[in-house]
């Protein structure tokens, strides 16, 4: 009996083994080395050529499947490209023909296997074939007019559904580009590609590289012709055989347009529908007869008519012929914009105003957001206008600009971070697909109308030697001198006295001399408002500054932000007096700056849980920080809308404090005490500060890990239990909740402290809250939090964490409410930043961002740019899930929920607290079916000497933003 037991244990033992075995993910360096061999394989990723039958079976490819039952042949995948499938979901040179419909639109995993075949194709184009590098010519593997069959197959299913169109309207467009269904070639991506392969063999073709990547034209076709003339001696034949390739391809894509051919794609529609007219009218002009300016616009108008109405077309096949329409018109003004040449100031802004309409029509922004950007791209006036009408104009094109890049980045983020990991050279692709976009287009005409406006204003960017300095725009001032960093990859060690330059925006970010960014997040996300709070200077670049600022890296530069956001990046040694001046003296500017924590009402003997109900602002600092004080203020002011709270106040942390610290002679805090105590030592010993720094971090380590294990006190453990059923009206762990850190370090006049110490997330297990505890008391003394108080804080030992424990809120979205206009500087106005789920804005999520103008005005500052959100179970933790972007996350009503809202906590906060306590206000807070909830509320600080320095406010010559600019103005 036993021994057969031992068997099935044994068995099972085994079992399990090889499950796990199976599960296990493929790594990504055996990924890289199968793609290497694959490269050199004859067959590549595939084994062999079969026939497919209807019926299921597979037979050899000498045996074909019978009439009766029918087939198709084509090759089948090697077993390791089947356990890519199975183990990292992960799919490589897929035959369509071989693949389910559903499979492939990839719901459950948020369309991956769509945008991977989208990815592959992309690296089949810039690496002669990548995996396919010789399979490609691997007779039979793939039948085009199977796959092109497929491809119609797929549209008819796919296309029937509205909401799957609605929810992605560009991935589906853009996979027609690259999944068969017609023979239409896309020449301009072909372009690109030989281009590339070109300059990379042969660097002195690099201008010419540049010039077809940023900015082409019919006129490259010269430029390339006139260069295979003067190199043809030195070029080997595969060179000469690319160039011919690329002339050719050329001369195909800017041939004259023939418009009549959309008359096939106006048959296709039902007599008297819209767009058969519409088609029909545009396909029986002459492009002879038309300036390029009419070619442009009729044919923005056209795309936006069927963007507009792309819904009343009912036929699958139908809907594939318009978006195939809408390829073709991108195309015909991609060849054709830079041949417009405005010549008066309002002919640009038209010129602008028509490429947005385009960019927009081409499914490179949502349309919800077209609709509430299209009134600002207008003049209201036919004569004149001001440099603030033009300001507003540049900065809503320009943000379109933005936006169509981060909605790429969006979509395809998740897949190609995926691929980055064994095939870099993936990260070229959102680059690519922008470049090949009418948005290249409409970021050219708004560069040329921003250098118009900066002329008149006399304000201008330097940015070190970039071309279109002023792309960029400053969001923070202050200024800082250091080497420059420039990181592809948010996670990176920083150093304190650098500046760096992001390609998004790290959530924890620790302190830094100086930031700029392609991708901003939001404008109140904790990185923004540490920036904000501490004079760092802060800015977004384009992506072309981006890649242009690469070569300065390592550089000493020196950065400014003034506060209308002019930005000076320059190299350290081109430094004026005035700035030169700015950094003598520094150690002591450096000491003046730093404030110290407030510890004199502090109630240490406070050992009681205390309910949102006992406490208020008043509170703050002496039994708790500003996160719990401020919101028991608010639970007595707005009950409705703040749910009950627990509060564990200094003195508990302090009395677990007190005790033996395990393996030392005297307690945690004697052993925190002793930290600085001897931090202060190696200072007058003349010890280097990195050194006394890195020992602090050493010593704070072994403190943190101490607490994780401290024992909780059982009497405090008794009181815990007694505040969940008096406050939750259930025991402790039977709810889910937050534990969020509140230290009295948080929220002092010139330091936020924003984001700085832990948030325990929707806990809910008895021993999971306890450890969590013992988690947010350690949190003060991570590497993060320390350099951030050591920066800016004179007595960073006296900083005491106190907890707040609310009851989770499955909020449908949440955000950040700043009651000021951050953008436009307006005290009257309101900003908010939302995100779907829980956790929303904080996070440098790309957050949906909104200046509110009080009494009436709205304007979209940013659309939210993020798939992914948390949502809270009831049973704890997080659930994470996908959404589109296809609608604005905050309604009409929310907007004005927030509304009324910041109006009361306006009147009401003064009159509740102190009358100078006027804000403005940071709160957080989210919506629940509409329901309006308050999480937080805090002063919102700003760093008082950046904004007032004589030297920023230099770069911030006087202007009249009323001054009348006649419209026929020459540019």
């Amino acid at each position: 009996m036993f021994k057969h037991l031992l068997v099935c244990t044994l068995t099972f033992t085994f079992l399990l083994f090889s499950f796990s075995s199976i599960a296990q993910k493929v790594s990504n360096e055996e990924i890289k080395s199968r793609i290497e061999n694959y490269k050199e394989l004859i067959r590549g990723p595939y084994k062999k050529i079969e026939w497919f039958c209807d019926d299921g079976t597979r037979r050899d490819s000498k045996d074909p499947c019978p009439d009766k039952i029918g087939g198709i042949q084509h090759a089948s995948y090697k077993t390791e490209i089947e356990e890519l499938h199975k183990r990292n979901h992960l799919f490589f040179a897929d035959i369509l023909a071989y693949t389910d419909k559903s499979d492939f639109w990839d719901a459950s995993y948020n369309h991956s296997r769509l945008k991977q075949y989208v990815l592959n194709k992309y690296l089949n184009r810039i690496d002669d074939g990548w995996i396919m590098r010789k399979a490609q010519f691997y007779r039979g593997s793939v039948q085009s007019e199977d796959e092109k069959e497929w491809g119609v197959d797929f549209y008819n299913w796919l296309l029937a559904n509205d909401n799957r169109v609605k929810e992605n309207f560009l991935l589906i467009k853009q996979s027609t580009l690259e999944i068969p269904h017609n023979d239409e070639t896309q020449q301009s991506q072909i372009i690109r590609t030989l281009s590339k392969t070109i300059a990379d063999e042969y660097p002195k073709f690099m201008d010419i590289r540049t010039k077809i990547h940023g900015q082409p034209a019919a006129s490259d076709i010269q430029l390339v012709e006139k260069f295979s003339n003067k190199h043809e001696k030195d070029l080997k034949d595969n060179l000469k055989k690319d160039i011919d390739s690329l002339t050719q391809a050329m001369k195909l894509f800017y041939a004259p347009v023939n418009l009549s051919s959309f008359n096939q794609k106006a048959n296709v529609l039902p007599k008297n529908h819209y767009l058969r007219n519409e088609l029909k009218k545009f396909a029986s002009t002459s492009s002879d007869s038309l300036s390029t300016q009419e070619l442009v616009e009729n044919t923005a108008s056209l795309m936006c008519d069927i963007r507009s109405h792309f819904f009343t077309v009912n036929s699958s096949s139908d809907r594939l012929q318009m978006l195939d329409a809408l390829t073709q018109l991108e195309s015909i003004i991609f060849k054709n914009a830079s041949q417009w040449k405005p010549q008066t100031l309002q002919e640009q802004i038209y010129k602008v105003y028509v490429l947005a309409q385009a960019t927009a029509s081409a499914g490179y922004i949502e349309w919800w957001e077209w609709n509430n950007l299209e009134n600002k791209l207008q003049l209201t006036n036919n004569k004149n206008t001001t440099l603030e009408e033009l300001e507003k104009i540049e900065r809503a094109a320009r943000s379109q600009v933005e936006w169509s890049a981060s909605l790429l980045q969006a979509i395809y983020q998740e897949d190609i971070k995926t691929y980055n990991e064994f095939e870099p050279k993936i990260n070229g692709f959102i680059d690519n697909a922008v470049r090949s976009s009418i948005a290249l287009k409409l970021g050219e005409s708004v560069s040329e109308l921003s250098d118009f406006i900066k002329k008149e204003a006399q304000l201008s960017n330097t940015l070190l030697d970039a071309k279109h300095p002023n792309d960029a725009r400053g969001l923070n001032p202050g200024y800082a001198k250091g080497k420059l960093v420039i990181v592809e990859d948010e996670h990176i060690e920083v150093d304190p006295d650098k500046i760096y330059i992001f390609q998004k925006p790290p959530s924890d970010l620790k302190p830094v001399a100086g930031i700029a960014t392609v991708a901003e997040g939001n404008l109140v996300s904790h990185v923004q408002l540490l920036a904000r709070n501490l004079g760092i200077p802060n800015s977004v670049i384009s992506a072309e500054n981006f890649e242009e600022l690469k070569k300065y890296e390592g550089k000493e530069v020196f950065y400014a932000v003034s506060s209308k956001g002019t930005i000076v990046l320059k190299e350290a040694n081109d430094l004026n007096n005035d700035e030169e001046d700015l950094f003598k003296d520094k150690t002591s500017q450096k000491k003046d700056s730093k404030i110290n924590v407030p510890i004199d009402k502090i109630n240490l003997q406070k050992n009681d849980l205390l309910n949102l109900t006992e406490i208020d602002a008043k509170s703050s600092g002496i039994y708790c920080g500003p996160k719990a004080a401020n919101l028991g203020q608010l639970k007595a002011m707005f009950p409705n809308n703040v749910v009950n709270g627990s509060v564990i106040p200094f003195g508990i942390f302090k009395s677990h404090m007190d005790q033996p610290m395990p393996l030392q002679s005297g307690s945690y805090w004697d052993y925190l005490k002793a930290t600085f105590a001897q931090a202060e030592k190696m200072r007058e010993n003349n010890i280097n500060e990195q050194e006394v720094e890195q020992c602090q971090l050493d010593r704070l380590l072994q403190l943190r890990e101490a607490i994780k294990d401290i024992k909780l006190q059982p009497q405090f453990v008794n009181k815990l239990e007694q505040s969940f059923q008096l406050n939750f009206n259930q025991s402790l762990g039977e709810i889910p909740v937050f534990l969020r850190s509140d230290t009295n370090m948080e929220d002092l006049g010139n330091f936020t402290g924003a984001g700085l110490n832990l948030t325990v997330f929707n806990v809910r297990n008895k021993e999971k809250i306890l450890q969590g505890i013992r988690d947010v008391w350690a949190s003060p003394y991570t590497e993060r939090s320390f350099k951030w108080r050591q920066k800016y804080l004179n007595n960073p030992e006296n900083v005491f964490p106190s907890i707040l424990i609310i009851p989770s809120v499955d909020v449908d979205y949440s955000g950040v409410l700043i009651t000021k206009g951050i953008s436009n500087n307006n005290s009257d106005d309101l900003t908010v930043a939302f995100s779907k789920g829980a956790g929303g804005a904080v996070d440098g999520q790309s957050a949906e961002s909104w200046l509110i103008e009080m009494p009436k005005g709205i304007t979209l500052l940013s659309p939210s740019r993020e798939m992914n959100y948390n949502r809270l179970p009831v049973n704890g933790g997080l659930e994470q899930k996908t959404t589109s972007l296809h609608n604005s996350i905050l309604s009409a009503k929310n907007i004005y929920q927030i509304r009324e809202f910041a109006k009361n906590i306006r009147t009401t906060i003064p009159q509740k607290t102190e009358a100078s306590n006027t804000g403005p206000y940071d709160v957080e807070l989210g919506f629940e079916n509409d329901k309006l909830w308050l999480f937080q509320i805090r002063p919102f600080v700003e760093n008082e000497n950046a904004l007032s320095s004589a030297y920023l406010n230099s770069l911030n010559p006087e202007i009249d933003n009323t001054q009348q600019i006649p419209l026929n103005t020459k540019l």
